[in-house]
């Protein structure tokens, strides 16, 4: 019942080269880069049983190296993370139960998010993927609004059926709607957090289908899964307080290092 984390990370970003090796600085002035806070947050979840980054960057593997990670070197020719994590997987000989892609610009993702994130995998036989969804409060859904008026790719937002079959995720808020939310109310929409966990027969399907129209528009790549027929189950997780954002663009930098200091990560 083997748990690997394996955690994407490219240096050529096309909207922000060098993003893994961006510095955060945390509470006390504690300066670490976006991988090494990325790998700390999985170092924390319980049950996993390995640790590694997927790179193909060697500036990234050795800072990965630096700071005590295993690093696993992947083809440049990788589309997307989860192609990333289906290479790990096989470099390092398979046989692990799930594997979970925490992505590497995701390192205030708590703990239980990915732990609740296996749970559920393991309890829906039917399902390939699995990724959490975290219902937003006013405050969250104002900032994605905010985003996309000002031009900027932000978050993603999930829409799933009664069963937690996922329907859609998109870079666009969805679904709409045209009310407005005090900062600590209850939304309809539900924050897409960059997490996956996979059973590894989906995984190591996914890499032999074509990039399909809907992951090419929105540049989401959890839909090829989708766009194969292939279930994708969404798991509600809870913030339990905890504040949560990706690094998707350079504005984001003060916004995560706010949240640090504000919960006290060095």
């Amino acid at each position: 019942m083997a748990v690997l984390v394996a955690i994407p990370a490219r240096y050529a970003s096309s909207r922000y080269p060098g993003k893994p090796l961006v510095p955060l600085t945390g509470a006390g002035g504690r300066s670490r880069t976006l991988i090494e806070r990325s790998w700390l947050a999985a170092q924390a979840v319980d049950g996993v049983d390995r640790v590694v980054v997927a790179t193909d960057d060697d500036r990234i593997r050795d800072a990965c190296e630096g700071f005590g990670a295993e690093v696993v070197m992947t083809s440049s020719d990788c589309f997307n993370g989860t192609e990333r994590c289906a290479v790990a997987h096989e470099a390092l000989g398979g046989g692990y139960e799930i594997v979970v892609n925490l992505q590497g610009d995701a390192p205030l993702t708590p703990h239980w998010f990915i732990e609740d994130l296996v749970t559920g995998l393991r309890a829906a036989p039917d399902a390939g993927v699995a990724t959490p969804v975290l219902r937003c409060d006013g405050a969250a859904l104002n900032g994605f609004l905010a985003d996309r008026k000002a031009g900027r790719v932000g978050g993603t937002t999930a829409v799933f059926a009664a069963d937690k079959t996922a329907m859609y995720f998109s870079k666009e808020v969805v679904p709409f709607t045209s009310q407005t939310y005090a900062d600590d109310a209850e939304t309809p929409v539900f924050h897409h957090v960059g997490v996956y966990a996979y059973r590894p027969d989906a995984l190591a399907a996914y890499p032999t289908w074509p990039t399909g129209p809907l992951e090419r528009l929105e540049g989401l790549e959890q839909l090829r899964f989708m766009e194969n027929g292939r279930k994708v189950l969404c798991v509600e997780v809870e913030a339990r307080g905890r504040q949560f954002w990706e690094l998707n663009n350079p504005e984001d930098v003060t916004r995560l290092e706010t949240m640090m200091k504000q919960m006290g990560l060095q």
